[in-house]
Formats: C-alpha cells, sequence, structure tokens
C-alpha cells in the first residue's frame, strides 16, 4: 500500500491550519448544494404550479412507470406548467388515462340558438323548390321506411333517405355518441351542429347574396364571443353539410354567383368542415359518404347484409344508372351509355325523361346486386351517391376520374384504391375509345372476388346507422369521421405546443397532401396533375366550373320531380 509522503501530510496541516477545506471536501458541498437548489426548483414547478388536478397526478406517477408513452405525457405536462399559451393541454393529457375510455375522444356539442337547426326542420317544406323535405326529415333524418316488396332490402333498417339529408342524420347520431362532455377544456373537438346544407338549399335560387349568407355570418359572429373559440380560434370546431362544397364557395359578391361564402370566410377557414363532396384545392373541407338506403340499429343487420351480398348470383359484368350530359362536351357518359347499350353484358338503367326506376330505390338495388362492376362516372360534380349505393350493394365500383373518390373519401375508403375499384381514365373512353368491357374481361375470377370482399368489408364505414340505436362493435361513416377530425386537432395541438409549422404548405396542393402517406410531409408532381389542373380558367378560377356543375345538378334535381 501506497503511504502519503510527509510534504503531502504537512501541506494538509497547512491548509487545516489556515481554515482551508480542501478539494475533495469542496467538490462534496458544491454537489449537495447543487442537489438541494435542483430539489427546490423541481418541487416549485412541478408541485405548486399549475396544481393538476389530484386523478391525472397519479396518472402522470403512474404512466411513467408502466407505459413506453411515459415520455410524450411527461412532456405534456412540462408544456402545461411552462407554456401558459396553450389552454388545451388538459385535453391533450386525457388521452394517457388508460382507465378512462373517453379518453381523448371527448366531443363538446355547441348548443347554438334554434334558429341554425331545429327552426329549419319545423319549416321544412321551404327546403326545397322541388322536393317536399319534410318527408325526408322523418325518423331523424332517414326518411320514411321501405317496402321489401321486391326482396331487394332487409325487413327492416332500409329508409327512403335523401341524399341531401346527411346535417340531420350526423346531428342525431352525434346526440348518441358516447364521449359527450360539458366540460370544453377536456374537448377533443367542438362540434357545432348548424344545418349549413339545409340553410343554403333555401335560398339558391331567388334570393340575394345578403340572404343566402345571412345565417352564415350569424354563425361566425356567434361562436367568436364563445369563450371556446377563443382555445384555438376555431381549429377545433367542425361542422357537417350535407352538400358539395361548391354550394358554399362563391368567390365574390356577384348576385348572380351560385351559393354563399361560408367556407370563404375568415372565421370558418380555421374550421373544418364535412361535406359530401370537397374541395381539391382547399384545406378546411373533407369529404364524407353521401347517406345510402341502409341505416341498421345493429351490428347483426350489418352481418346479415354483408353475408347476402356475398352470395349473390351476378348476372351482368357491369351496369350503369344514369343519363347522358349533352350540354357537357367534356362528359363521357354519352359514351358510356352507347357502350352499355351495345352489350350483351352491361345492364343500364336510363334516367333521362324522368325515368321512374332511376328514382326508385329498389329497382337501383337490385341493378347493382345482379352486377359484379358499376360504372361511376362524374355526375354534375366530380361525385355521386351511386357510387355507395353500388358498394353497398357489394358492386365493384369503376371510376374514371380520381376525384370522384380517391381524394375525396381519405378518412373511409383504402389508399390503395386498386384493393376496391377500377380505374379508368377518362381521356381513355373520350379520346382513345376504349371499351369498357374488354377491360373489365381482362381482370381474373380471383381477383373480381378478392375486390368484392374488399367492398363489402368496407359497408360498415360507409353507411350511417340507425341515430336512435347504437351498434355494438361495427363503427359507421359516422364514428369513423368523428374520429379523423380528433386525430386531426390531436396532431395539430401537438405540433403547436412543439413549434412545428409547415411552412412549405401549398393549399392549391391539398388534394396532394391528402394522399400522403404517414411521415410524409412534402409533395411533387403527380401523375394525377392534369385532371386537376384543367380546371382553371384564365383568371385563375378553379372552382367556377365546379359551382357551374353545382348549379346544374339543381336543375337536374327539379328535372327528376318533375
Amino acid at each position: 500500500m501506497r503511504r502519503r509522503s510527509s510534504t503531502s501530510r504537512h501541506q494538509e496541516e497547512m491548509e487545516k491550519a489556515n481554515g482551508k477545506p480542501p478539494p475533495m471536501r469542496l467538490c462534496l458541498l458544491a454537489t449537495l448544494s447543487a442537489m438541494f437548489w435542483i430539489m427546490i426548483f423541481y418541487f416549485h414547478f412541478a408541485v405548486l404550479s399549475g396544481k393538476p388536478d389530484a386523478d391525472q397526478s397519479v396518472l402522470y406517477s403512474s404512466s411513467s412507470n408502466h407505459h413506453p408513452e411515459a415520455y410524450e405525457m411527461l412532456k405534456l405536462d412540462k408544456m402545461d406548467q411552462g407554456l401558459k399559451g396553450f389552454p388545451f393541454t388538459r385535453a391533450l393529457r386525457t388521452i394517457e388515462n388508460k382507465s378512462d375510455p373517453c379518453g381523448g375522444r371527448y366531443i363538446y356539442v355547441h348548443d347554438l340558438p334554434s334558429r341554425f337547426n331545429t327552426d329549419m326542420l319545423t319549416d321544412c317544406r321551404k327546403l326545397s323548390l322541388w322536393t317536399n323535405m319534410c318527408k325526408f326529415t322523418s325518423n331523424v333524418g332517414m326518411g320514411p321506411p321501405l317496402e321489401d316488396a321486391d326482396g331487394v332490402f332487409l325487413n327492416t333498417g332500409w329508409y327512403a333517405t335523401n341524399q341531401f339529408a346527411v346535417d340531420v342524420i350526423f346531428n342525431n347520431r352525434m346526440k348518441q355518441y358516447d364521449c359527450l362532455t360539458k366540460d370544453s377544456s377536456i374537448a377533443a373537438a367542438v362540434f357545432v351542429p348548424f344545418y349549413a346544407g339545409f340553410d343554403i338549399a333555401r335560398y339558391l335560387w331567388g334570393y340575394n347574396i345578403s340572404v343566402r349568407d345571412a345565417a352564415s355570418l350569424e354563425l361566425v359572429d356567434w361562436l367568436m364571443k364563445r369563450p371556446e373559440w377563443s382555445v384555438m380560434g376555431g381549429r377545433d370546431h367542425f361542422l357537417v353539410a350535407g352538400r358539395i362544397t361548391w354550394d358554399f364557395r362563391r368567390l365574390t359578391d356577384n348576385e348572380t354567383n351560385w351559393g354563399n361564402k361560408l367556407l370563404f370566410l375568415p372565421a370558418t377557414r380555421n374550421m373544418s368542415m364535412l361535406v359530401v363532396e370537397a374541395s381539391p384545392w382547399n384545406a378546411n373541407d373533407f369529404g364524407i359518404p353521401y347517406p345510402t338506403y341502409f341505416h341498421p340499429a345493429k351490428d347483426a343487420d350489418v352481418f346479415i347484409w354483408q353475408d347476402r351480398m356475398r352470395k349473390l348470383k351476378r348476372k351482368y359484368l357491369f351496369s350503369f344508372a344514369g343519363a347522358p350530359r349533352p350540354d357537357n362536351p367534356e362528359s363521357i357518359r354519352g359514351q358510356i351509355v352507347d357502350q352499355c347499350r351495345n352489350s350483351k353484358i352491361c345492364k343500364l338503367l336510363e334516367c333521362d325523361l324522368g325515368e321512374s326506376k332511376c328514382h326508385s330505390p329498389s329497382s337501383i338495388m337490385k341493378m347493382f346486386q345482379s352486377s359484379l362492376f358499376c360504372l361511376q362516372p362524374q355526375g354534375d360534380s366530380y361525385t355521386r351517391r351511386s357510387a355507395f349505393d353500388s358498394m353497398l350493394a357489394g358492386c365493384i365500383p369503376v371510376f374514371f376520374h380520381p376525384g370522384s373518390a380517391y381524394i375525396q373519401y381519405i378518412w373511409h375508403l383504402p389508399r390503395n384504391y386498386s384493393t376496391y375499384s377500377v380505374f379508368i381514365p377518362e381521356d381513355d373512353i373520350r379520346k382513345r375509345n376504349v371499351s369498357i368491357e374488354e377491360r373489365l374481361k381482362q381482370i381474373s375470377p380471383d381477383i373480381i372476388k378478392q375486390m368484392r370482399e374488399t367492398v363489402i368489408g368496407l359497408i360498415p364505414k360507409l353507411i350511417y346507422a340507425d341515430p336512435r340505436s347504437k351498434m355494438e362493435t361495427l363503427k359507421d361513416a359516422f364514428d369513423v369521421s368523428v374520429q379523423a377530425v380528433i386525430d386531426r386537432v390531436t396532431k395539430l395541438r401537438k405540433d403547436l405546443i412543439e413549434g412545428r409549422e409547415d411552412k412549405e404548405f401549398i393549399e392549391e396542393n391539398s388534394w396532394k397532401y391528402a394522399l400522403l402517406e404517414g411521415g410524409q410531409r412534402t409533395v411533387g408532381a403527380h401523375e394525377w396533375d392534369p385532371f386537376f389542373s384543367k380546371l382553371k380558367d384564365t383568371n385563375g378560377d378553379s372552382a367556377s366550373s365546379s359551382a357551374e356543375a353545382a348549379k346544374n345538378s339543381w336543375k337536374n334535381e327539379q328535372r327528376s320531380q318533375a
């Protein structure tokens, strides 16, 4: 063992004599002092500041030890304590409460004045110039029950639902949502039960822009005075309109322009609006399914229907229900009708001249149930209710424009569209006269079987359950939509807390961002660019053609009621 030299002992004795502690003791004292102040600061910021609820304090201590998400949870807690500018932090923290089935799923619903919703139903005869909407708003928006005279439907759950009835159906489904809250501070999102679609439907024809805009302006004024609005400036708010987006995107205050300007108001640009057809070039609207005729009350009704669609014998290769658009030189419907007429394995249901079968749910569904493929060209705008009726019948849809489904219903349909549909570009029909029959014959029976099974498996996500009941395990179109809104708001909140901002975002490319896979943040050239650039006119107006299409759809509605 090494001995200390007499010189070192002498030096140590001299330092003691002079009152100087040795270096090792200095280090020890410094360490103890630092630990003391660390504990003081921890106690001050983690315990005294903010004083989180007792149950959430327990949540954090236990979650850190047992859950891999503990790091994210503690990071949020730190943000909650240190950054007072984020009043939604309490709502985010509920996500980690595994004992709460509603954690991260709470919805706060604004109690709007009745003029924004129920008064419209009371005055239902004014909701359409040509359709008596009173019968279609009955049965919580599903319409009158359908009789199964032709053996096409099930005994229960089928209704003559109007394609524009999503406003009231969605609102009544929300009343049955299992995670409603009166405490907006824990809400994952805020629902605005404004019947936007019914509102504009009253005034599209023969009313000036002041009347068309009145309710939208009043709604925004009401919302902005509420404390819930100030939390995120409306970015956690969402509403539903059972109409196409072009009815709410009037570009100017010219009296001859179509629709109102609900979606162009500064406040509503922050909100999320769920519509049956969204704009490819805007970021504040999202496509949700058109309502079908089927509104099951329980899971078993869906399972029975799916099994029935699997076992059907389908004698037609393809079918089409619709009418040509002779006034639209870009429409391929005339060529589709001609091809179907000339094929022995195509079933055609012509809808011009007011043919009643086209407005008969049983005739439409019977045709779809007898077909392997159902042709779904653009309607008066990109989308058609018929696409959802056909998939409900287990019929594989054939689309001719990506705006008809692939960039619209990203929450409800698979990103890989080839698993459930066939895509034939419009120009293949318009310019190259490609045979639809020959194209479909090239698909093997095994692939057809797989695709049909995928379509049948999608049925629960494409229908709206009976709002008066509650399905046990299946998630319907309402459930999928609400969860997607929650996910979107949650991501936005976390991005705000962590200072993430996509400064490269270009709203005009919204449809491209919708197609990005998880983790991707940038977009570039896309094979579908020609489909979404050709509508721009010399004034840079991307929506004018679609607004005109919206007007045409109303004209066709008028004709169908004649």
